[in-house]
């Protein structure tokens, strides 16, 4: 007799296998796919668009490349160990809140997820630990953001996809205003942007947070950077000096090594695009239906 159990688990005489989950969430419809080399690892995928990838038994390890590229500047926010409060916009599988509270204990975190379909899932087949200070809170992610107290903020991770496109609203030069608002002096932001040749939308967020911060950086991998493919680039914003260098070498040691661009070749690299108003603004390009081909 064959019964499957939570988690996907399927028992076979005696032996447990995992399965797939599927389950309609208010985006789409949400998979979780176990991960082949790691025993309790899944990754998430709404409507064939891979979200996010948790390792149960090892909240540390990113396994997606923007995302090791936010842990890297996670990791340089403050000194190692030392609690942040840290506000993420899009929640998905929670793999950065989880990544704070296990590298940071004692962090205090909200995050504003708009599917409460999903979110529901996550905390079911991919339970959070309980002595992690982790609240989820419902609805868009700019009107949860404008309830935020000023300064209340070490570090802002926004990270929203509505599908596989970044809603309009959250691209503007009045969302990231909100966003410095929320964050304490010396606070960091930082925001996963994907696009493609020829980069429009890259060149034109990078513009955009330039009006609103005085310092910058970007990491993506180089053959994004040159618009030869469509990929994620992480930007990282604040009122300080960024640890370029540090962010640089570890950047260049990840197993899809990545290129930092700051100070004058960032500028350059914007090539005069203007910032995005809400009044301009539009949602990030679709990507190429070749980027979500698993096998």
């Amino acid at each position: 007799m064959v019964g499957v159990a939570r988690n996907g688990r399927r028992r076979e005489g005696g032996r447990r296998t995992r399965e797939p989950v599927s389950e309609p969430v208010d985006g789409g419809l949400a998979r979780l796919l176990p991960d082949p080399d790691r025993p309790r690892a899944w990754t998430l995928l709404l409507d064939d668009a891979p979200q996010s990838h948790v390792d149960l038994d090892d909240p540390t390890h990113l396994d997606f490349e923007y995302q090791r590229r936010i842990g890297h500047l996670i990791d340089l926010a403050a000194p190692p160990g030392r609690p942040l409060r840290a506000l993420h916009l899009g929640g998905g599988a929670l793999t950065l809140a989880r990544y704070v509270a296990a590298t940071r204990p004692r962090s205090t975190q909200q995050v504003i997820e708009a599917d409460a379909a999903l979110t529901a899932l996550v905390r079911r087949e991919l339970p959070l630990e309980g002595a992690w200070r982790i609240r989820v809170r419902g609805g868009d992610a700019r009107a949860g953001l404008a309830r935020i107290p000023d300064g209340w903020a070490d570090l802002v991770v926004a990270d929203v996809f509505g599908g596989a496109r970044t809603p309009a609203h959250l691209t503007s030069v009045e969302f990231l205003a909100e966003v410095r608002r929320v964050l304490r002096p010396g606070g960091l932001h930082t925001a996963n942007i994907a696009d493609g040749p020829p980069l429009a939308h890259l060149r034109a967020q990078v513009a955009t947070a330039a009006a609103v911060f005085p310092e910058l950086c970007l990491v993506a991998d180089p053959a994004v950077l040159r618009g030869r493919r469509f990929g994620n680039a992480v930007l990282a914003a604040s009122d300080r000096e960024l640890p370029v260098a540090e962010l640089t070498r570890r950047a260049a040691g990840d197993p899809h090594p990545g290129r930092v661009e700051h100070g004058r070749a960032l500028t350059d690299f914007t090539g005069g695009a203007a910032p995005v108003t809400d009044a301009t603004a539009a949602p990030s390009p679709q990507p190429p239906e070749r980027v979500f081909h698993r096998r």
